[in-house]
């Protein structure tokens, strides 16, 4: 299916090293990137605006949340997967890098966090969702603008996986550490069976595997949803930083940040590399995993007991360092 794509780069990881660097093709590539990369920050910077203005009050953003989180994100995440004859994608390939390099980050946060005492367990379960959970939003914008649909598509597949690990090990996190007494296996399996995204991955897994895909009229329906989810949802991200709460909590955005910048980044480079990946299918894995933490983290950590002073200021800091850091990977790597 994706032997004839055109990208930008038509080489493998493992070459990267290898060709002379062309400066015109660096310039060219991170220009690129950054003109991917400028709307999306427009856009959290809107929100960010609408918010401190209060053009908008804390209860329709609350509603725009979950209207994106409930209805219009499921609905691109169905249509971008049921859409795909994934028979025709490495998504084997894709599964394993997205299991192993969140196995690996889960093992080194809580490594991290034996390894600083005076880290309670309620700041863990905020550095632990700093450093595995990723901002869809983000990583699905940057995709289809530096990859187009092709991009946009085998995003949706990453995300299907990585949706369901992140939220496992997330919940989880919380029924061991949290300091909520709601957090409990009765909580793990309810927040598992009833998260909206969950069920939009499955669903479109079943479409797509069943070659069914999106009958009738349902493709445009979706479609039209879908294409709502990026633009509110970013606005959204905007709407809650809050860069007031980063002071006092520098260790723990630290750890986060050093997991969802540095490490898992770098193992995903590898892997790909090991499996043989195209530089497109490496590149939408670089994408996801280099995207900030996602804010629907501040949401969990309210609903089960986590620190949500130090889970905001992670949010807000890894958005903003976000753009500084991943045309840094783009031209360490897709040029």
């Amino acid at each position: 299916m994706f032997k004839n794509i055109k990208i930008l780069r038509p080489k493998t990881p493992s070459h990267v090293n290898i060709h002379p660097i062309n400066q015109a093709e660096i310039s060219s590539t991170m220009t690129h990137f950054i003109i991917a990369l400028v709307p999306v920050l427009i856009l959290i910077f809107i929100g960010y605006c609408l918010k401190r203005i209060n053009f908008i009050t804390d209860d329709v953003w609350a509603g725009i949340e979950k209207l994106t989180y409930y209805v219009m994100f499921p609905a691109l995440l169905i249509q971008n997967i049921g859409r795909q004859n994934i028979h025709g994608t490495p998504w084997q390939e894709m599964f394993l890098v997205v299991f192993i390099v969140l196995l690996v980050a889960a093992v080194s946060l809580f490594a991290m966090y034996k390894l600083q005492p005076e880290m309670s367990a309620k700041t863990y379960t905020s550095v632990f969702q700093g450093g595995i959970r990723f901002n869809t939003y983000i990583a699905f914008s940057i995709s289809a603008a530096f990859y187009g649909k092709e991009g946009l598509g085998l995003a949706a597949i990453s995300a299907g996986f990585m949706i369901v690990f992140v939220n496992l090990l997330c919940v989880g996190t919380f029924v061991f550490f949290g300091n909520n007494p709601s957090s409990s296996g009765k909580a793990f399996v309810k927040q598992i069976l009833l998260n909206p995204l969950i069920f939009a991955c499955i669903i479109g897994w079943c479409l797509s595997l069943s070659g069914v895909g999106l009958p009738g009229v349902s493709a445009d329906v979706f479609e039209i949803l879908g294409r709502a989810a990026l633009p509110i949802g970013l606005m959204a991200v905007g709407a809650a930083l809050k860069p007031r709460l980063i002071k006092g909590h520098t260790k723990a955005i630290v750890s986060a940040s050093t997991m969802q910048f540095l490490l898992k980044p770098a193992l995903v480079i590898v892997l790909c590399s090991a499996l043989g990946l195209s530089t497109l299918v490496t590149g939408v894995l670089l994408i996801a995993f280099i995207s900030p933490t996602a804010p629907s983290a501040y949401i969990l950590a309210r609903q089960l007991g986590g620190d949500m002073e130090a889970m905001a200021s992670i949010i807000t800091l890894q958005t903003i360092l976000a753009f500084a850091v991943m045309p840094l990977w783009a031209f360490w790597f897709l040029v």
